[in-house]
């Protein structure tokens, strides 16, 4: 038996009821597709079937406000994602009468979407003959033929793509890219891979070679900027004040409190003697609280988030500050670390927890 057949083999026996895997709705499973995207289906499948649910059409996504979008999206992460959704909903709604597209060149076109994610959507839903190949195929392909050609090389890329639309079943594109996926996500794990019950480890380069911790090869390319945010919290007569991000750095049009960001850890005396502190909050301002300095993560940057609560009774609003009545940050995108330290530092009103940000 060939290798794909052995894999769709597998895959038919031992595939996860995923709800998308259930329809050839070009729509649902480009939903599936974007959340899924640097999230694990574990996380993930809370958000498909909330999106799924509020927008059941591309039509319903498209009317949308961005603000709503994000809303939902809080707490995914990589939220240009979300971003780029509401814009491709509403190219398809305009440009093909809200019908999501199923081929292959219809679809690279759209916001968002790569060869990877077209390439998906065109074989499930319309069985298009085009090969798939995210990280868990790279995975697959590179131990099982034994490739140690980095996976994010430009020549990685294009070697990977060659022998992954070598191996593609012509017949059944779509189900072959589906057993691919899925036999890299559960069993030809990144770390401690279910070798002893593989169906194809006899010809399985990395098994015979004990590599599969060396396999795949991936380029470190990436630097990672440090930055430090000094958060202030301030609530006034039940309003807290909030501040609208804008489009050019993360975190694009979400919301989060006012923010003076430095160089370097800077020391509190030191903080409160830059000019902004004045500018912004006036004179007769009381320090209440100093939040531990938290680590926050994203794909190229470390945060080092610390809040400040403040009395700031004169505070001078900026450009896209706003106060807000507390019952009414629901409505409002937080990114996660802002959203769970507001919900913590509520909750402290009443028990309290390591912050220190309590006021009894």
């Amino acid at each position: 038996m060939i290798f794909s057949e052995e894999l769709v083999q597998w895959y038919l026996n031992n595939k996860r009821d995923l709800p998308w895997r259930n329809t050839t709705d070009a729509y649902i499973i480009w939903l599936s597709e974007i959340i899924l995207q640097q999230t694990r289906v574990e996380q993930g499948m809370p958000y498909f079937y909330r999106f799924a649910e509020k927008y059941p059409t591309v039509s319903d996504f498209a009317a949308a406000d961005e603000d709503d979008i994000l809303k939902l999206w809080q707490g995914l992460g990589y939220y240009s994602r979300g971003r780029n959704m509401l814009k491709t909903a509403r190219l398809v709604a305009e440009h093909y009468n809200g019908v999501f597209p199923q081929q292959y060149n219809q679809l690279i076109k759209l916001k968002g979407i790569g060869e990877y994610t077209a390439s998906a959507i065109s074989s499930f839903s319309a069985n298009e003959a085009k090969a798939v190949v995210d990280g868990n195929v790279y995975r697959v392909l590179a131990r099982y033929f034994g490739i140690d050609e980095p996976i994010n090389s430009p020549k990685g890329k294009k070697d990977f793509q060659i022998l992954a639309n070598g191996l593609l079943n012509h017949d059944h594109p779509g189900l072959h890219n589906q057993a691919m996926m899925e036999f890299g996500a559960m069993l030809c794990k990144p770390k401690n891979p279910a070798c002893g019950i593989c169906p194809v480890r006899t010809d399985c380069f990395a098994f015979k070679n004990n590599a599969t911790t060396s396999l795949p090869v991936k380029l470190k390319t990436i630097k990672v900027r440090e930055r430090f945010f000094n958060y202030f919290l301030i609530i006034n007569n039940n309003e807290i004040l909030l501040n609208k991000r804008d489009e050019k750095d993360i975190w694009a049009n979400m919301y989060d409190l006012p923010l003076i960001e430095t160089s370097e850890l800077t020391l509190i005396d030191e903080l409160l003697a830059l000019p902004q502190i004045k500018d912004y909050f006036g004179e007769s301002i009381e320090i209440q609280n100093i939040s531990p300095v938290y680590k926050h993560i994203l794909t190229h940057q470390r945060l080092h988030v610390r809040f400040i609560k403040l009395q700031a009774p004169e505070v001078k609003l900026q450009q896209n500050w706003f106060f807000s009545r507390l019952e009414n940050l629901e409505k409002f995108a937080l990114p996660k670390i802002i959203f769970i330290f507001i919900e913590i530092f509520l909750t402290c009103r009443i028990i309290h927890v390591e912050s220190n940000l309590c006021q009894e």
